[in-house]
């Protein structure tokens, strides 16, 4: 019967955090790891078998990476949420906030039916050693393609709402306001497109992130933005992926094994935690082609290790 031990916990809580914000695909890590290390991981940490306790501990990563960005980003969130009160009530979409609310709930829709109705095949058919480690290779390529490829906008201009003499916490503050207005002005269909393309992250070995930022990035978006708005559009795409799995939890699979989960899960939400506020930084000078070279580099060399091993 399967277990779930305390150092499969600990590695893949850190791993999942890091992992799911990171452009690399976390689905495609914790198929991967396993099965690089095998034996009791491998059967233990299998999410193609329909009673592993390992689905019941993907979802506390889930929900703690879903409760990790909200953190982050809880002033943007207080915004879009009063703007999406306030456009309801009043029958209006006039401010950037209103309008950045309809944006993300338009372009959660496709991800959010997609999800629910194709999960489990994907998860049945594709959730494998070597399909995942192919499409990790497809996710590199893309990434370093994309850059390649993209547009490059011209520079966003400087905020000038903090002024000159203004403390970094409010330029801060003010940056991020300035990018969420950007993203406001795109057109609905590019932000639709943007959330569709998380789609493709249901196939193990494809990024959530990576999907919507270079989606972002073939829209005009500059990295800052594009990885802001993948954030964004996660959040409730994470969160709710873990919240309809709750009974899973809760139920049998969850049994023995919740101190794991718990761990693993405060893990997860401090890794996804720390990683968004470094990519959220590292965005802003720096390019995807750095994760491209190690997402083909790492799934050639597991292809390569399951051949010779």
């Amino acid at each position: 019967m399967s277990t779930l031990t305390w150092a499969e916990a600990i590695v893949i809580g850190a791993m999942q955090g890091v992992a799911e914000l990171f452009p690399v695909s976390s689905l495609g890590h914790s198929i991967l790891l396993p099965a690089v290390v095998g034996g009791s991981w491998a059967a233990d940490l299998d999410v193609s078998a329909p009673r592993s306790p390992y689905l019941a501990f993907v979802v506390g990563l889930h929900v703690a990476t879903a409760l990790a960005l909200i953190v982050h980003f809880r002033a943007d969130w207080v915004r879009i949420v009063r703007g999406l009160v306030t456009s309801v009530a009043r029958r209006e979409v006039r401010d950037p906030d209103q309008r950045l609310a309809w944006l993300l709930v338009l372009a959660t829709v496709p991800v959010g039916l997609a999800g629910l109705a194709l999960d489990r095949v994907f998860r049945t058919y594709l959730a494998l050693p070597v399909p995942t480690a192919l499409f990790l290779v497809l996710n590199g390529a893309v990434l370093l393609v994309v850059e390649h490829l993209r547009r490059r906008p011209a520079p966003a201009p400087a905020t000038t709402a903090a002024g000159g003499g203004a403390e970094p916490g409010t330029v801060l503050l003010a940056t991020e306001v300035a990018s969420d207005h950007r993203i406001a002005r795109l057109r609905v269909r590019d932000v639709v497109t943007v959330g569709a393309a998380q789609i493709a992250a249901l196939a193990p070995g494809i990024s959530r992130s990576g999907s919507a930022m270079t989606a972002g990035l073939l829209k005009g978006l500059p990295h800052v933005d594009a990885a802001r708005l993948s954030f964004l559009l996660a959040t409730p795409v994470i969160l709710a992926a873990g919240v309809l799995k709750l009974g899973d939890l809760a139920g049998p699979l969850g049994d023995g094994i919740r101190p794991q989960i718990l761990v693993g899960s405060l893990l997860s939400g401090l890794g996804a935690y720390l990683s968004v506020r470094f990519l959220s930084r590292y965005f802003e000078t720096r390019s995807l082609r750095p994760f491209g070279i190690y997402c083909v580099v790492a799934g050639l060399g597991c292809l390569l290790w399951f051949t010779v091993r």
